[in-house]
């Protein structure tokens, strides 16, 4: 997957302004795809020259002027084409790229209770993404009442996605720190 087409996906729905993709983007797609504020009104911006997508400037007396953002008819297209292309991200899904995991790997070349620091954060972490998937989870309930289950039986796929892998590093992490604390 690429940004744009996470975008695309998104503003395929309704309209919306650069802040509320973010946001919406962090909510729905932020278990397996994360991106900054930054790129994704780069993407916009580009995506906008493309002819994928248009904005209004909407101008506002007590806020800040905002720009809302939607998908075009070139865009739709683009957007169901690259649903349509053969898989080739498959053998994608497998690989990671994880500066953690090369500090977890390096440790040795640390004391036990850094080592201990830093599993102990990431475990905060997952901790914390585990409470998230119970919010995305509930989102899809309220995005089921509006859209229908069809559709959001894919959607549910990937938080189910999240939810497993989510688990799985907690009980990976759980595992290293015990290994450490009992000198194993």
């Amino acid at each position: 997957m690429s940004l744009k087409h996470g975008l695309l996906g998104l503003l395929n729905y309704y309209p919306m302004t650069g802040y509320q993709l973010d946001k919406k983007f962090k909510e729905t797609l932020g278990y397996f795809w994360q991106a900054k504020a930054s790129q994704i009104y780069r993407e916009l911006d580009a995506m906008e020259q493309n002819g994928w997508l248009t904005s209004e400037r909407v101008i506002q007396d007590s806020k800040p002027n905002k720009r809302v953002y939607s998908i075009t008819a070139e865009g739709r297209a683009e957007f169901v084409d690259w649903l349509s292309l053969p898989e080739t991200y498959t053998n994608n899904a497998m690989h990671i790229k994880s500066a953690f995991l090369m500090r977890v790997f390096f440790s040795g070349e640390t004391n036990k209770e850094q080592a201990l620091d830093l599993l102990r954060s990431f475990r905060d972490v997952c901790l914390g993404l585990n409470m998230e998937m119970a919010a995305v989870k509930e989102d899809f309930v309220q995005y089921e009442l509006i859209y229908g289950s069809e559709e959001t039986v894919y959607r549910k796929f990937t938080a189910l996605y999240g939810e497993m892998m989510y688990r799985a590093k907690l009980e990976w992490v759980e595992s290293c720190i015990a290994v450490i604390e009992n000198g194993e």
